[in-house]
């Protein structure tokens, strides 16, 4: 073999072992390609809800591993704060849409752009795999607001304000991977026994039913409840449906300024009581033995057991109370409707959700919001929609989730879907929405006093 034919020879082999053809600063490429583990840490869902979408994401990106952690919720929060704390916290981890304001400066808000190597296989009879540095501009505000709910934005998106003698911009502070409401579950056998041929529709017609299906003795027991509704402490997202009614009533829960409102009078307003008020008397009015649609008291279980052993024949819930129920009661004969709405009101539905964000102490901030936004996108997150049964945050897949059994009466709630804020310490406003409506049950409070002490109890949190 003479030199000519060994130096072709030997950058042939070259060519064949080299591997990957690396496009951009070399130096750059390589360490970009350094080897990533993301922990990501969330409650609810197992690992396998993420399985297909961590392994499109690998095909994409070999170099980055993503390490899923489900939590139980009762420790979650507690063990969160005390990772991050000890900087050995996750670089992504989801916390309940209520919540954002709060952790605010434990995320790190979305980059305006993200630089990352991509594995790419070019060529037709010759193929040839490269890894090219990519920079790319991340979700705008404008595409946020565009493809997800209308919620979404009003939850994610807070002000940023990176130097002290720049004005403050808005950011976003995390995706949602879906977006639940609150519907209307009942009983069908109940309803048949009581001649009632459709759920109601409106508030209106659900106190008629109520008051068709409630069975009491003479010693005032509830034999048999028309709905679990009333009460604080026994009644499943009790706060969610006193805020339901507020909101439907058309109750300002804040103002511009995010301080609560929820006590007060509309400005010019000629009625005779705040709309909030109003509501908070209608709905304790169904845990009272002197009202016409007493149905529930503090002596019943939790409203869960009640729906799920047939005491109740109407309960409000979520997407995640269909596996729990039918994990309680296979054989119960239930249905789902949409919420009751005020007749002659704009149609109002509730939302409470989780949101997936990046910890403000990652070391892998481009490969952690990359992941996410990846995770976000339509044909990623319907993956994780097909294996949790939950309803969509993104616009563009309603109408595929119209025709699903389960999700279909959600997804018809989620263009009016809405929710507000509720301080820096959400568990505490839910704490004194249900302190407020057992005050009013028991009569140690007037309906005046009762929601103007827990406004102003909210506002302290809220201006922390």
């Amino acid at each position: 073999m003479n030199k000519k034919t060994l130096a072709v020879f030997l950058l042939l082999a070259f060519i064949i072992t080299a591997g990957p053809i690396c496009k951009g600063t070399p130096v750059a490429v390589q360490e970009a390609m350094k080897p990533v583990s993301l922990t990501y840490w969330r409650v609810f869902d197992d690992q396998d809800a993420f399985d297909e979408i961590i392994a499109a994401y690998k095909a994409i990106h070999p170099n980055v591993s993503v390490t899923y952690r489900k939590l139980r919720m009762e420790e979650y929060e507690e063990t969160l704060l005390n990772a991050l704390a000890e900087d050995r916290g996750p670089d992504l981890f989801s916390v309940p849409n209520t919540w954002v304001r709060e952790y605010q400066t434990k995320i790190l808000p979305m980059p305006k752009s993200i630089t990352l190597p991509y594995q790419v296989t070019t060529g037709t009879i010759k193929k040839e795999t490269t890894v090219e540095l990519r920079t790319t501009a991340t979700l705008s505000l404008r595409a946020l607001r565009t493809d997800f709910m209308d919620q979404v934005a009003k939850d994610v998106v807070l002000k940023y304000q990176a130097n002290p003698e720049q004005p403050a911009e808005d950011r976003i502070y995390g995706l949602p991977l879906y977006l639940d409401t609150l519907a209307l579950f009942y009983n069908r056998d109940t309803l048949n026994a009581a001649g009632i041929p459709e759920p109601p529709r409106s508030w209106t017609e659900f106190q008629e039913d109520v008051k068709k299906i409630a069975k009491i003795d003479k010693q005032g027991n509830i034999l048999q409840s028309g709905a679990a509704i009333g009460t604080g402490t026994n009644v499943e997202r009790a706060p969610d449906i006193l805020s339901l009614l507020m909101m439907q009533n058309g109750t300002a829960m804040t103002d511009e300024a995010g301080n609560a409102t929820f006590a007060n009078m509309p400005p010019g307003s000629t009625l005779t009581n705040p709309p909030g008020e109003d509501a908070l008397g209608f709905y304790t009015d169904f845990a009272s033995p002197y009202k016409e649609v007493y149905t529930w008291n503090g002596n019943m279980p939790d409203s869960l057991e009640a729906f799920s052993t047939g005491r109740a024949a109407f309960f409000f819930g979520y997407s995640y109370h269909i596996p729990q129920i039918k994990n309680l009661a296979p054989k119960l004969n239930f249905a789902i409707a949409k919420i009751p709405q005020i007749e002659g009101n704009q149609e109002i539905n509730f939302t409470n959700y989780w949101v997936e964000t990046v910890s403000e102490k990652t070391k892998n901030q481009n490969e952690a919001w990359d992941f996410l936004q990846f995770a976000a996108k339509a044909e990623n997150a319907e993956k994780y929609l097909a294996k949790t049964k939950k309803p969509t945050a993104l616009r563009s897949l309603v109408a595929s989730q119209a025709e699903d059994l389960d999700l279909a009466v959600f997804a018809s709630e989620l263009l009016t879907a809405k929710s507000w804020y509720q301080g820096m310490d959400a568990p505490a406003m839910e704490k004194i929405f249900n302190e407020m409506i057992e005050n009013v049950v028991a009569g140690t409070q007037t309906l005046k006093e009762a929601i103007g002490l827990a406004q102003g109890r909210v506002n302290q949190t809220i201006r922390q």
